[in-house]
């Protein structure tokens, strides 16, 4: 039908024009962006599902970084504790070379001067072994007297830690070596304390393990010898031992936890992206497409508008 109003064809060009508009620019969009979804419109379900993968991706990235700080921690305070085993090692040596009958009283006294070195630098680790600027080794209590004693700071170590290796509050990781290292922290101050006579209570014993030459004081009581003191650093050492692999059962522990983190990590980043990215190919088509429709529309919009002319052909 011929009408100078209503131009059907003409409008359907444009409503064609319109809705290939909308598309070619949808297109140029996600290849300029290369994200699939730029915005809710695109596609309301998959950016709700890839925001909540995101989330979770984001948090496993700390956690990993956790796993790596707690690590560097657990390596950080039994690096300390070996140093420690060897100058319980070298105490030990001199213990028993002093406790031998061959050693003149000469030697016992260089012997106990060395020994008394080490029970210093021995309680300098313990006291001063951090980890961004916390304290890791010093127990509850005291560990010997006067200005090498250990202070009665409670470190990480002496308490129960808690690892986040997750991106949820769930998943935690509890290690509490408290126990082992009180009963290391004891072990040390019989084996290295100095002996002091005033201390113990009438009936009690002596503080052990400090003296490698044996003497008598005015009351008939015999300070430890080296022979005793022998058996008070084998005690130390296996104490050491049995913190140390705690801490390196952790540490083993927290090495499984980041490659764990790090498959899951890996798949579900792989996940957002095939919801979230773009398939180059695909929408490459679908632009020269809508391009090629753009351009057929355009030429049938202008054929359509062409009609009305032949109305005034009727009318001549």
């Amino acid at each position: 039908m011929l009408s100078l109003h209503t131009n059907n064809a003409a409008l359907s060009a444009q409503n064609s024009i319109s809705k290939t508009q909308s598309n070619l620019s949808t297109s140029m969009t996600r290849l300029s962006t290369g994200y699939r979804i730029n915005s809710a419109m695109d596609d309301a379900a998959g950016l709700q599902i890839a925001s909540r993968l995101k989330a979770q991706t984001s948090g496993m990235t700390v956690a990993m970084r956790n796993t790596q700080n707690s690590t560097s921690m657990l390596q950080t305070a039994e690096g300390a504790l070996d140093e420690v085993s060897n100058m319980l090692i070298r105490m030990k040596d001199l213990a028993t070379q002093a406790a031998d009958a061959s050693s003149t009283a000469d030697d016992k006294t260089a012997m106990q001067s060395e020994f008394d070195a080490l029970g210093k630098e021995l309680a300098n680790v313990m006291k001063n072994t951090t980890f961004g600027g916390k304290n890791l080794l010093a127990g509850s209590e005291a560990i010997g007297e006067g200005d090498d004693a250990i202070a009665a700071k409670p470190g990480t170590l002496s308490s129960k830690m808690t690892f986040q290796i997750g991106a949820s509050a769930s998943e935690t990781m509890e290690i509490d070596l408290s126990t082992d290292l009180k009963g290391l922290t004891d072990a040390l101050a019989l084996a290295t304390g100095k002996y002091d006579e005033a201390a113990p209570a009438e009936g009690d014993a002596p503080v052990a393990g400090t003296e490698l030459v044996g003497t008598t004081d005015g009351d008939g009581v015999n300070t430890p010898t080296a022979n005793a003191t022998i058996t008070l650093l084998a005690t130390a050492l296996d104490k050491v031992g049995t913190v140390r692999s705690g801490l390196g059962a952790a540490a083993n522990r927290l090495e499984h936890v980041y490659n764990n983190l790090a498959n899951i990590s890996s798949n579900t980043k792989a996940a957002t992206g095939q919801i979230m990215d773009v398939d180059f190919a695909s929408e490459s088509a679908n632009m020269t497409s809508n391009q090629m429709l753009l351009q057929a529309s355009t030429a049938m919009l202008k054929q359509s508008n062409s009609q009305s002319s032949l109305v005034m052909s009727l009318l001549q």
